[in-house]
């Protein structure tokens, strides 16, 4: 970090000795995991200061724009519209967590078996340090699976900040009235906390920049469906992740920066591994900071990973907002259609996400697919078998891995990891 940060986290309330020994257990791993890597680009020095930022100068922003008058709204889904928080002059921040922390003390709050996410966002708020979470002014928690529903319910009780948003498991006319008025009504909510109103210029201005961070993102994706692969999956989902809570114009500046020194690196024939290695994509459950488990695994063991269809990965930014509309109601309209486009798998039926798999798949030129589930996500693990069946129809390999945030598992992970590379390989 630039510089020591101590009284800014003691004023927000962390538990500095806690804190003191994850950023330096966080340090060790990206220091492993990342930055040991060959052949990195260099663009990916502005991802590394981010992270080495991540609790200090971006905390220190935060707090700045609070003075400002700015509000600061936490969220763990991407069914949150980022539009409106922004038409509203707020700052959106992602909220997952993706560290075994806090465990024992969640489970006074929730079940054991509870997935991995949800026990983490929690523990990391009971052993005071998450510097997010106290920082925001406005939690949005949303009803796409039993487990995050209920949480909320514990996590009100404990911060006092959540407002949880109705998301359907349908998709029929009356599903998308039901979420339109959710929309709506989380517009208005928006405006009560940041005591401003959502006006027509805002609005275009907020889904202009929120467009241009996706469509960075989509460039960032089709360029991975290179041969070779011109930047790891590693360094990929490090980018996903950091877009959840960097400032989204400096975000995609820098990420453009990259794809700009990527393509030449395609035209080059230049790549992070040689070609013909495995390529690997990553389908199910959602990877937080600092989850980089099995992508550590994967590509450890000789492959690549090439796209995640996931919401920390290509469910977030596959569809642009329509920016053609004349009135606020009407922009309110259109972003409760785009949102529920997407293809989570709490919802019943879900074809849509079989079809986006199979597809995404062929872009990337993914020699075989991993299925991901954090254990005790339902509906993940439920769609895993649907989404091994169309993958076989299609003869596309196919691994399932059910898995949570501990190291224990990491032999089994690589054993059966390396014996899906050979075996496509072979094939």
């Amino acid at each position: 970090m630039s510089k020591d940060y101590r009284d800014m986290w003691k004023g927000l309330g962390l538990n500095i000795d806690a804190h003191d020994g994850l950023l330096s257990v966080l340090t060790n791993a990206y220091t492993n995991i990342y930055l040991s890597q060959k052949e990195r680009p260099k663009g990916m020095s502005y991802f590394d200061f981010v992270i080495s930022e991540v609790h200090g100068l971006r905390i220190e922003e935060l707090l700045n724009a609070k003075a400002q008058g700015k509000k600061i709204i936490g969220t763990f889904c991407i069914f949150v519209p980022e539009e409106l928080i922004l038409a509203v002059d707020g700052v959106c921040i992602g909220l997952c967590s993706g560290a075994d922390v806090g465990s024992d003390s969640a489970e006074t709050h929730i079940p054991r078996n509870t997935c991995a996410l949800i026990k983490s966002f929690i523990g990391f708020k009971l052993s005071g340090i998450c510097p997010y979470v106290e920082t925001a002014d406005l939690i949005v928690g949303e009803t796409t699976c039993d487990g995050k529903k209920k949480a909320y319910e514990a996590f009100d009780k404990i911060t006092g900040k959540v407002y949880v948003m109705e998301v359907p498991n349908k998709k029929s006319e009356s599903d998308m009235r039901l979420w339109k008025q959710e929309i709506r009504q989380f517009a208005e909510k928006l405006q009560e906390v940041a005591s401003r109103q959502i006006t027509l210029e805002k609005l275009r201005e907020a889904v202009r920049v929120v467009n241009e961070k996706r469509a960075a993102l989509q460039r960032l994706s089709k360029l991975r469906g290179s041969a070779p692969a011109p930047i790891s999956g590693l360094d990929a989902l490090l980018i996903n992740q950091i877009s959840f809570f960097d400032d989204p114009v400096r975000f995609t500046a820098k990420l453009n920066e990259l794809c700009d020194e990527l393509e030449l690196r395609v035209k080059e024939g230049r790549g992070v591994a040689p070609a013909g290695v495995p390529r690997i994509m990553i389908a199910g459950s959602p990877m937080a900071i600092p989850n980089w488990k099995l992508h550590a695994v994967i590509e450890a063991a000789g492959a690549v990973v090439v796209g995640e269809e996931s919401c920390v990965g290509e469910r977030n930014y596959r569809t642009l907002l329509d920016d053609k509309f004349d009135s606020v109601d009407q922009a309110l309209e259109m972003i409760a259609e785009r949102y529920l486009t997407i293809d989570c798998a709490c919802f019943t039926p879900n074809d849509d996400r079989l079809d986006n798999i199979i597809s995404m798949a062929g872009k990337l030129r993914a020699d075989g697919v991993i299925h991901y589930s954090l254990l005790f996500c339902t509906i993940y693990m439920m769609e895993s078998y649907k989404v091994q069946t169309s993958l076989k129809e299609k003869e596309i390999p196919f691994l399932r891995i059910e898995t949570d945030y501990s190291s224990e598992d990491m032999g089994q992970l690589k054993t059966r990891v390396e014996a899906f590379l050979e075996m496509i390989k072979g094939a």
